[in-house]
């Protein structure tokens, strides 16, 4: 019922950024928050970066200070905008949205963010 485009995945080398774009459609009046999440090959996927409809924002501990989360609510869309990037940063980075309600969750395809050393 909620679809999750993402898109601004790229390679790019350390220090540089890129910005991710995540457009929902479809049901989007049932999503309360939304978060990206990332996986690296070998690794678990981890949460990165959360922000509600009000704009509350968290951050995992090893992207604080280097990544910002946003959303354009009227555009159903939210934005990773990521700096200082490091060859750690490197995985497939995907768009997650919460409902109140069955389904909670809804994900996005991935995009792929390589950052060479």
């Amino acid at each position: 019922q909620v679809q999750l485009v993402e898109s601004g995945g790229g390679l790019v080398q350390a220090g540089g950024s890129l910005r991710l774009s995540c457009q929902a459609s479809g049901s989007t009046f049932r999503i309360n928050a939304m978060a990206w999440y990332r996986q690296a090959p070998g690794n678990q996927r981890e949460l990165v970066a959360t922000i509600t409809r009000g704009g509350s924002t968290n951050y995992v501990d090893s992207v604080k200070g280097r990544f910002t989360i946003s959303r354009d609510n009227a555009k159903n869309t939210v934005y990773l905008q990521m700096n200082s990037l490091k060859p750690e940063d490197t995985a497939v980075y995907y768009c997650n949205a919460v409902a109140v309600r069955s389904p909670y969750e809804y994900w996005g395809q991935g995009t792929q963010v390589t950052v060479s050393s």
